[in-house]
């Protein structure tokens, strides 16, 4: 992207950041929606053991009834977006422009920090070494054992499963081209049910139903960056803690929460092409260059075979795994809890990758999307995840017993305090959390402003109001314990019911759309 481009963007949010708060707003959306998330930190201030026993009990309820068709539509998903991306309507341009918006390095780095966020730093420590040290059943009913080498590479392999191409397809693929072709070439709102408006027509434009399905939408979202988000505050403050003696207590974590809502709703209001692009640039320089001291200065050898043992065990078990079904208690707080929280985020992240996605082919997108960030991806799992297995297996209890109660933090610091330069280490990767944390908020603060407004260019004073208004929701509910975080948690994946009903239309929508793109396009 050009100066002079960015230059006209840049003037272009601002004439929209000149209108008042409530200037275009989707009053109803906003109230569903933010009463609904202010109704939930409020009620769990009031009786948490109340909210919390509400919430699981919709959780048993979505995982039993849901979370078989949450397998089978991410799977869908990903095999229909390969089949577009690598046929004829591949070559289709979406977006209006032949022109890129921004460059492949930016474009890149933004969807690969926004949609991995914070998560893929403490989980890559934490969940390979729980799977380590309990193999997933499916590898128990081999006779795997704990703690052994075979343990190891089953454990990275289910992490990739959770983390890999299914994760990252219902992110964007399909639903990216709906909203490319809709929005850009049809000029629909930029709203997530403009996604049902090839089922419903006018209806859910115009109707209460397109209000539902907003406000759903943004309520998933906005739970699902209030709990990372929550989780900072509270694996920061240990950090501090395990690496200065700064107490971890509930000021460190509000102090951290203030200092991460500046960052990303200063680069939330500066836009996609200023902070946004920075943060997401630095994160990637600074994320690449702990990989390469890692595969340097630690396990090199067990990083590059547990890798390649382990991504071709994820290729090989990848329809077992991704259908497994024998195990539902340990499957729906592991695989079903992941793919509701990633469902969650589908559709507003599928309109932030439209709006940084312009001018760019149905094949580059999902390749990218679908398949070059996984696997990036699990080479960052087993970066860091299989450091920590390594240095369990030549000294055990190094990890697995400040992992033990589940630790999520204190299995990231024990395995960079394992390294050389250890301490060093242990600070950046605070750093780099951080940030990844920021470059969701930003993102997610800029997708939810774009529901209210129907607009790419949403007013500052909406995006302010939404950047903080989930910051102060964290440090709410992490006032009460690190239960009111794990309640909302579980609520994700309540919300994610509605959310992938929204989804559902795209596995016919998408493929429609294309082959009229590329008919279009005389392709």
């Amino acid at each position: 992207m050009t100066s002079t481009t960015q230059a006209a963007t840049a003037d272009r949010e601002m004439d929209f950041d000149k209108r008042s708060f409530l200037s275009g707003v989707d009053l109803p959306v906003f109230l569903i929606s933010g009463g609904a998330l202010v109704l939930f930190a409020v009620m769990a201030l009031y009786d948490l053991e109340l909210v919390s026993s509400w919430v699981n009990d919709a959780f048993a309820f979505s995982t039993h009834l849901f979370g078989a068709y949450w397998q089978l539509l991410l799977l869908c998903t990903f095999f229909i977006g390969l089949a577009l991306a690598f046929s004829r309507t591949g070559k289709v341009v979406m977006g209006g422009t032949d022109t890129p918006v921004i460059s492949t390095f930016q474009w890149t780095s933004i969807i690969m920090c926004t949609l991995l966020a914070g998560g893929g730093v403490f989980w890559a420590a934490a969940e390979p070494m729980a799977h380590f040290l309990s193999p997933p059943p499916i590898y128990a009913a081999q006779g795997i054992e704990a703690g052994t080498a075979q343990a190891a590479y089953g454990a990275l392999a289910q992490s990739f499963m959770h983390w890999g191409f299914l994760a990252w397809a219902i992110l964007g693929s399909l639903t990216g081209i709906i909203f490319m072709y809709l929005h850009y070439e049809k000029g629909l709102p930029l709203k997530p049910r403009t996604l049902l408006y090839p089922v419903f027509g006018d209806r859910v434009m115009k109707g209460p139903l397109g209000a539902i399905v907003d406000a759903c939408c943004v309520l998933a979202v906005v739970a699902g960056t209030v709990g990372p988000i929550g989780f900072l505050g509270l694996q920061v403050s240990f950090g501090l803690e395990f690496l200065f003696g700064i107490p971890d207590n509930y000021i460190t974590q509000a102090c951290v929460l203030f200092g991460l809502i500046l960052v990303y709703t200063l680069s939330a209001v500066s836009g996609v092409t200023r902070g946004i692009q920075i943060l997401s640039r630095t994160n990637v320089f600074l994320a690449v260059a702990l990989m390469a001291f890692i595969l340097l200065a630690g396990p090199t050898g067990f990083i590059i075979d547990g890798f390649l043992q382990s991504f071709g065990l994820y290729l090989n078990k990848f329809i077992p795994m991704a259908t497994f079904r024998d195990d539902t208690g340990w499957l729906d707080w592991w695989t079903v809890f992941f793919w509701g929280w990633f469902l969650g985020y589908g559709p507003l992240m599928a309109m932030f990758v439209a709006r940084i996605s312009r001018g760019r082919t149905i094949r580059q997108m999902i390749t990218l999307i679908s398949l070059v960030a996984p696997v990036i991806t699990c080479f960052w799992f087993t970066i860091v995840g299989g450091a920590g297995i390594s240095f369990e297996l030549a000294n055990p209890g190094v990890i697995s017993e400040p992992f033990s109660g589940f630790n999520l933090p204190a299995a990231l610091m024990a395995t960079t305090s394992e390294l050389p330069l250890g301490f060093i280490v242990s600070i950046l990767f605070l750093i780099l959390t951080v940030i990844f944390v920021a470059t969701t908020g930003d993102s997610m603060t800029y997708a939810v402003s774009m529901v209210m407004t129907g607009t790419d260019h949403p007013q500052t004073s909406v995006r302010v109001f939404w950047g903080v208004m989930m910051g102060v929701t964290a440090a709410i509910l992490i006032s009460i314990g690190s239960g009111g975080i794990s309640a909302l948690q579980s609520f994700i994946v309540v919300t994610a019911v509605p959310v992938s009903l929204v989804l559902l239309p795209s596995l016919w929508v998408a493929p429609q759309i294309a082959r009229q793109m590329a008919r279009e396009q005389g392709l």
